[in-house]
């Protein structure tokens, strides 16, 4: 006797496919590079170092590259391999510095690094990931040298009406003086006028 299946061919061998492509799929997605970018967006004044954080997972040892995307254009910053020494472009030299889980450190960032940073992590020709970060520099905010030019101005205030008093009390201290000098020649000519009249 024959088993039930044995004569049909129609459904084995397609859902025997459909196995083997699923775990063909799994199998090169659990080889692949996965990136993890915890803050996507970051807001920074002149001058600041900014840390553009990212992690990845790789079963190989992946290349590392980031581009620097603006109104100006593209441009590259750095590609390197971890535990190697990486290969940073001559506009960010002394500027950048690389860490082994992807990440990059941008050192005294101005207005004109605002812009979108884009990470990938390859593995090999068909496995990679991409990232973007998107970095906002801003002017030192003025509300700092408001209150400071407030304070000063409040300053000056206070010193104008000290001088103003002083000047008042200098001009009352005067006619007080000019007044008792007046009265002792008064009372001096008055004793001699006297003096004259008894004599």
């Amino acid at each position: 006797m024959r088993p039930p299946w044995c004569g049909r061919r129609t459904r084995g061998i397609p859902l025997g496919l459909l196995a083997l492509w699923v775990a063909a799929a799994r199998c090169l997605q659990s080889q692949g590079v996965s990136l993890h970018i915890p803050r996507s967006a970051i807001n920074a004044t002149v001058q600041e170092d900014i840390l553009l954080s990212v992690d990845y997972s790789c079963h190989g040892v992946p290349t590392i590259e980031w581009k620097y995307t603006s109104n100006w254009g593209v441009q590259k910053i750095v590609e390197w391999k971890p535990g190697t020494p990486a290969n940073v472009s001559q506009s960010h030299r002394d500027r950048v510095c690389t860490f082994d889980n992807g990440s990059i450190q941008l050192f005294s960032v101005g207005v004109r690094d605002s812009g979108y940073y884009v990470i990938t992590v390859t593995e090999h020709p068909g496995s990679r990931q991409f990232g973007t970060i998107v970095l906002h520099v801003s002017e030192i905010r003025y509300e700092d040298l408001h209150f400071v030019a407030v304070f000063f101005a409040l300053l000056a205030a206070v010193a104008a009406v000290l001088i103003s008093l002083m000047w008042v009390c200098n001009r009352c201290a005067y006619k007080f003086q000019r007044k008792r000098r007046h009265k002792l020649q008064e009372s001096t000519t008055e004793e001699l006028e006297m003096k004259d009249v008894e004599c």
